[in-house]
């Protein structure tokens, strides 16, 4: 009975021992923020042409997502509207072609409000730990359901000191079509659960 007991309680001790050591989930920030401002290299490649420009996004779940342009100077101050199946390219007041860079339809504008729609809604695939150039992060695999493609994967890498993202990139069926390189992240405010 002793021997019984013993073993009962090694067992529930080692069981337990795994209690409140579980490490919060880092993607629940961006599932309670009120929204994000954000800045990146965005680089992709049209039809073997590769592309590269500096975008800002602002962010806002429940409502529209705007992206402009900063670089190159030739498209620098255009802007693209998102909000939810609505989108607009627009400059100097005239509506323009975004141009995507996938079967799905991504193009460059929604690479940023995609990626954090990923971090908010996505299936995790995989969640490990790894330095992107010395830089100490939490790699994120992320998958969501494509309209056309069998597969649209997003991979995140945020710091591990605050939970911001420093690169993403995301994958039609395999291939990588969109890549960014953050150069600056806010939040605009983390509610409570």
């Amino acid at each position: 009975m002793r021997k019984g007991l013993l073993y009962l309680t090694i067992l529930l001790t080692l069981a337990l021992s795994g209690c409140g050591t579980q490490e919060a989930d880092p993607r629940e920030a961006y599932r309670s923020m009120s929204g994000c401002a954000m800045e990146a290299e965005v680089t992709c490649d049209q039809e073997g042409v590769p592309w590269t420009g500096t975008l800002r996004c602002v962010y806002l779940p429940e409502g529209e997502c705007t992206v402009e342009v900063l670089a190159p100077d030739s498209i620098a101050g255009v802007r693209a509207v998102l909000d939810g199946d609505r989108r607009s390219l627009r400059f100097n007041g005239k509506n323009l072609d975004a141009g995507a860079v996938s079967q799905e339809g991504l193009s460059p504008a929604e690479c940023l409000p995609a990626m954090v729609d990923a971090l908010r809604q996505g299936w995790l695939l995989e969640e490990n730990r790894e330095n992107w150039d010395g830089v100490p992060c939490v790699r994120l695999a992320l998958d969501r359901d494509g309209t056309v493609a069998d597969k649209v994967q997003t991979t995140l890498w945020l710091r591990q000191s605050d939970g911001t993202p420093l690169r993403g990139e995301i994958a039609v069926d395999g291939e990588t079509v969109l890549w960014a390189e953050f150069t600056s992240f806010a939040f605009y405010g983390i509610m409570d659960p």
